[in-house]
C-alpha cells in the first residue's frame, strides 16, 4: 500500500523536501536544469512541460510561484539579473523545492526566497552560479543543495557558508501566536538539544537554552541565568511559536495527575512502549518493565499525589525515574495535571497571605489562577500556601 495514501491534496499536512533543483534560461538551449539533488528526480519531459511557468515572463519575476503536476509540487522564486556581461544581456535562474503534491508548502516560501537572495548576492559578487553553468561543473552548487535538503528535512534549520558569505535558514511555522507564557510553566524540548546551532539564535536565547531541561520553570530559569524574567518569557514564547519547545506543568510531589483515555495505547503500541521504557529508566543499564510503568500511570487519580503513589509503589525499586515518568506521560498525553484554583466567598475580593519573609502577598482569588502560579509569584511552596488558604473560611478550592 502506498505510504502516502492517507494524504490528499489540501490535507494541510507538511511533508519533506523531495528534491531541490536550479534551472536557468540558457541563451541557446533555452530553459534547462543546471543541477538537481537527487539527480534525475525531475525528468526532462516534466521540466519541459512546466518550464514556461518556472522561468516566467518579466511580470512574474521575484514572485513566489507554485506549480503542481503529476504528484509533485514545485515551489520557486524566479530572478532575472540585467547586465551586459551575460549573453542576451540577462541571466535568468530559479531555485526550486519539490515536495509531494499533497504537502503544505507555505512554511517553505520564506526559505526559498531567502536562499534565492543568498545565491543572487553570490552571483552579483563572484558570478558563482553562471560560472558553474558555463563550465558544466556544478559540484559546489550540488553540495549546497544537498546540505539544505538534508538539514531542513532533519532539523528544520541550516547554516550555509560559501567563501566569506554565511546565511542561516530556518523553517518558519505559519501559526497563530501562542498563548502568553507564564512564569510557573516549564519549557521542554520537542527535538534533541544537540540539533540546535548557537549562531542560529539570539544571545538571550542561547543563554537560557542550557537550562531548559523539562523541569526548570520560567522563573527559575531567569534566576539561574540572571536574565530578566520578561526576557525569558519572550524567548520561550518565540521557541514555542517555532515548534522547538512545548510547555508542561512544574513537577511536584504534592501534585495530582489523572489518566486520559490515551493510556490504553501503552498496552498496544510497541513503539510507545519502547520510548516510555527508555525515557523513564532510572539507568540505561537497568530498564523498567512496561507493566510496572502502566501500573504507575494507572495509579494516578484525583486525591492521590505523586508522593502518595511513590510511597505505595516505590518506583526506585522498579528502576523507574518518577520525574521522567510524569514528564513523558504529560508530553504523550497519557496523563494530565489536576490543578487547584482558590476562590473567595462572601463577596471577599482579596485575600492576604503572609510569607515566611514577612512580606504581604495580596491576590484576587477568582477561581481562574491556579496554586502553581500563585506560589511562583509569591515565593511560597504549594504546601505553605495551601495550608494558609485552608485556614481561611472565605476561601474554597475548585479542582479541575
Amino acid at each position: 500500500m502506498d505510504a502516502n495514501a492517507k494524504y490528499y491534496e489540501g490535507c494541510g499536512q507538511e511533508g519533506p523536501i523531495r528534491c531541490i533543483f536550479l534551472c536557468e534560461f540558457h541563451h541557446t538551449a533555452g530553459p534547462k536544469i543546471t543541477c538537481q539533488v537527487p539527480e534525475n528526480y525531475i525528468s526532462k519531459d516534466i521540466f519541459d512541460t512546466v518550464s514556461h511557468y518556472i522561468i516566467p515572463k518579466v511580470q512574474l519575476q521575484r514572485c513566489t510561484l507554485t506549480v503542481t503536476l503529476l504528484g509533485s509540487k514545485i515551489l520557486g522564486f524566479p530572478v532575472r539579473i540585467d547586465n551586459k556581461k551575460y549573453a542576451r544581456n540577462a541571466f535568468y535562474f530559479n531555485l526550486c523545492f519539490v515536495c509531494d503534491a499533497w504537502a503544505r508548502t507555505v512554511h517553505l516560501e520564506p526559505l526559498v526566497k531567502k536562499l534565492t537572495e543568498y545565491l543572487l548576492s553570490m552571483e552579483l559578487e563572484t558570478e558563482w552560479l553562471s560560472k558553474q553553468s558555463m563550465s558544466g561543473d556544478a559540484k559546489d552548487l550540488g553540495c549546497l543543495m544537498k546540505q539544505v535538503m538534508q538539514d531542513i528535512n532533519c532539523r528544520r534549520m541550516c547554516t550555509l557558508t560559501v567563501g566569506t558569505t554565511t546565511t542561516h535558514l530556518t523553517v518558519v511555522r505559519v501559526n497563530s501566536d501562542p498563548a502568553p507564557v507564564k512564569d510557573h510553566q516549564v519549557p521542554v524540548f520537542l527535538y534533541s538539544r544537540q540539533s540546535f546551532v548557537a549562531d542560529q539564535w539570539d544571545l538571550t536565547t542561547n543563554q537560557i537554552l542550557p537550562y531548559i531541561d523539562g523541569f526548570n520553570h520560567v522563573s527559575k530559569i531567569a534566576a539561574l541565568t540572571d536574565v530578566e524574567v520578561s526576557l525569558v518569557r519572550a524567548c520561550v514564547q518565540n521557541l514555542v511559536y517555532y515548534g522547538v519547545i512545548t510547555l508542561v506543568p512544574i513537577f511536584q510531589y504534592c501534585a495530582v495527575y489523572s489518566v486520559t483515555p490515551k493510556l490504553r495505547q501503552l498496552t498496544r503500541c510497541a513503539g510507545l512502549q519502547r520510548q516510555c521504557i527508555e525515557f523513564c529508566a532510572r539507568s540505561p543499564r537497568q530498564l523498567p518493565k512496561v507493566n510496572d510503568l502502566f501500573v504507575m500511570y494507572a495509579g494516578m487519580s484525583h486525591g492521590s499525589t505523586v508522593r502518595d503513589l511513590c510511597r505505595r509503589l516505590r518506583p526506585q525499586d522498579l528502576a523507574i525515574n518518577e520525574r521522567k515518568l510524569v514528564l513523558f506521560g504529560v508530553l504523550e498525553g497519557l496523563i494530565r495535571r489536576v490543578y487547584k484554583y482558590p476562590i473567595t466567598l462572601n463577596n471577599v475580593d482579596t485575600a492576604s497571605v503572609r510569607s515566611d519573609h514577612n512580606q504581604n502577598l495580596v491576590r484576587t482569588y477568582n477561581g481562574l489562577v491556579c496554586l502553581d502560579e500563585l506560589c511562583c509569584h509569591g515565593g511560597l511552596s504549594v504546601t505553605q500556601l495551601e495550608e494558609q488558604l485552608e485556614r481561611d473560611s472565605n476561601v474554597v478550592f475548585i479542582v479541575k
